[in-house]
């Protein structure tokens, strides 16, 4: 079995702004922390749900941080979703996978075949 490959699947949610997004957070939270010598926290949720009967899922994810601050704390969440297929052994992917990655299609499915 193959796992998911857990940078990729980050990398992928919503088109990499997410990927953006979490790092914008843990930034923000760790200055916090050091300025004010206070904990932060940064949490990811993600919630999966299929796709009518097909092999897809559609991945809510939520991301919310709170920064501490000289008089308290303030906090930011965002959440989206991003359809992905689900492979052999529950692999998530953006695309679909196929017994040969690079080729969707074998020769006798080519929508216009070769002149002979």
């Amino acid at each position: 079995m193959k796992a998911t490959d857990t940078a990729e699947f980050i990398n992928e949610l919503n088109a990499g702004i997410f990927a953006r997004q979490i790092g914008h957070a843990l930034s923000e939270v760790a200055a916090g922390v050091v300025d004010y010598k206070k904990v932060g926290t940064v949490t990811l949720t993600f919630t999966l749900k299929q796709i009518a009967d097909s092999h897809q899922v559609t991945i809510n994810h939520k991301l919310a941080y709170k920064v501490p601050t000289k008089n308290g704390s303030s906090s930011e969440d965002t959440t989206l979703d991003t359809p992905m297929y689900v492979g052999q052994g529950g692999r998530l992917t953006l695309f679909p996978e196929t017994p040969h990655a690079d080729q969707l299609f074998s020769r006798n499915d080519a929508p216009i075949h070769a002149k002979s």
